[in-house]
């Protein structure tokens, strides 16, 4: 008896081990905020004895849905204790649940673990279903576009959108409503200077849950061709623009003259380009310019020159220079080129003191190397105003402003904002004009349609 006593109390006290060794289950949903026909949910499930039953559903206006459902066979007395972390993916929305309805609704994941006790654990997140789906129609104008230059567009989303623009290849435009015509949404996108010829802008809308609609447009690209030129640079002028950028040595420290002049010009530039870029976001949704921009200095240096660095007779680096270089003296004062508020006033590495101005509808120009700055972030100024004096900071081999304008963070040549026509026919019609029509055209232009070259305008002489 007493034996048999003992071995009941060696069963109840393994068995009451068993029980109390059995362990939760953390669930961990990725994060989705939007379900629409068919949304991807990734959870993960972290037990390590394993997880026995997984269900998922939606609960919308009293009903469970259920989503996703699996079992596996149960190890109550003999589980494991290293099972991995798991990760599982399911498809929610009303391709699995088909009385879904648009609206709130709440995404649980409830699971069971694979050992004596069994505890129940879950994870719940809130949601939103977006069923519509989204449309889009764009224009019938005829777009002519300069590679490396920009156009406008005008198009009508409509169903369930929350974001609309332009694509181009690599690169996103944003939209803004029309003025005067809230339905109607126009962006001023670019055909940049890095894209092969081939390539289709359309216009888009997509809606919180992921789907999109395209639309394309007639339009005529003018392919360049940027002129590459070499660029000898000896140890003189690397040191001056090495020091000039970096005084203090922390860029590459610890190696040679040509290390911190490479890892300036490729690595720094992209890391300036970027921060230019995302200025983009700080611009105000109407139009701060006012006529054409002036165009001042002797030009120097092309928009989207290809530049070999020839040092010692050798191609150590090449880069794309983004902008005009325009030639002053010493004291010569910066202009404004035209009406706009002030996003930037600060050093920005290798463009030296640099100053960007927005113009509205994120359209903004930039000027760089300057040897002081009289304005500060958040300055209305006005066309032909004073912004500082010219100088040779940053990557400047001589006294210089380095200037250039972009479009939605895409830098663009300047020419044609130098054109009062252009700007007048190609945005300014546009923007004034009737609304957009609600299906785009396919027919092709007119045999006599020619598009309008860029002028140059007149060198403003100091």
């Amino acid at each position: 008896m007493k034996a048999i006593a003992a071995l009941i109390l060696l069963i109840a006290i393994a068995i009451t081990a068993l029980f109390l060794l059995s362990t939760h289950t953390a669930v961990s949903v990725a994060p989705v905020k939007v379900i629409g026909f068919s949304t991807p949910v990734v959870v993960q499930l972290s037990n390590p004895h394993g997880v026995r039953h997984v269900d998922a559903y939606i609960e919308q206006n009293g009903q469970r849905l259920p989503l996703f459902e699996e079992s596996t066979p149960a190890r109550r007395f003999f589980w494991t204790r290293h099972q991995p972390v798991r990760t599982l993916t399911f498809e929610a929305g009303k391709s699995k649940a088909p009385t879904l309805k648009e609206g709130k609704a709440r995404l649980v994941v409830e699971t069971v673990s694979n050992d004596l006790r069994g505890r129940s654990d879950s994870a719940a997140a809130e949601v939103m279903v977006v069923l519509a789906a989204p449309r889009v129609a764009a224009d019938d104008a005829q777009h002519y576009i300069n590679q490396g230059g920009m156009e406008l567009v005008t198009f009508t989303p409509g169903g369930s959108w929350n974001e609309a623009g332009v694509r181009v290849g690599k690169y996103t435009f944003r939209s803004f409503p029309v003025p005067g015509h809230p339905d109607q949404r126009f962006s001023m996108f670019a055909y940049p200077w890095d894209l092969p010829p081939d390539l289709v802008p359309t216009v888009y809308a997509r809606n919180l849950a992921g789907a999109e609609a395209t639309a394309k447009f007639w339009f005529k690209l003018f392919p360049k061709r940027f002129r590459v030129r070499d660029f000898p640079v000896d140890d003189a002028l690397m040191a001056k623009l090495v020091n000039s950028v970096d005084p203090n040595g922390t860029i590459a420290p610890g190696t040679d003259l040509l290390a911190r002049f490479l890892k300036i010009n490729g690595d720094l530039r992209r890391v300036n380009n970027q921060q230019l870029a995302d200025l983009r976001l700080k611009t105000e949704e109407k139009i701060l310019w006012n006529g054409p921009f002036i165009h001042w200095g002797k030009e120097e240096a092309d928009f989207a020159d290809v530049r070999n660095y020839i040092y010692h007779g050798n191609k150590v680096d090449q880069q794309v220079h983004l902008g005009f270089d325009l030639s002053d003296t010493q004291t010569a004062p910066v202009h404004a080129a035209n009406d706009g508020r002030v996003v930037w006033a600060a050093d920005l590495g290798i463009y030296g003191n640099c100053v960007v101005l927005d113009h509205g509808y994120s359209l903004q120009s930039i000027y760089g190397h300057m040897r002081e700055i009289d304005v500060k972030v958040g300055d209305m100024v006005q066309k032909d105003q004073k912004l500082g004096i010219a100088g040779q900071t940053g990557l400047a081999g001589g006294v210089h402003v380095h200037f250039s304008m972009q479009i939605d963070g895409v830098q663009i040549n300047p020419r044609e904002w130098w054109d009062e026509h252009w700007i007048k026919d190609r945005i300014l019609a546009k923007l004034g004009g009737s609304p957009a029509p609600v299906a785009h055209s396919t027919a092709a232009p007119p045999p006599h349609a020619k598009a309008r070259p860029a002028a140059k305008r007149p060198h403003r002489k100091r």
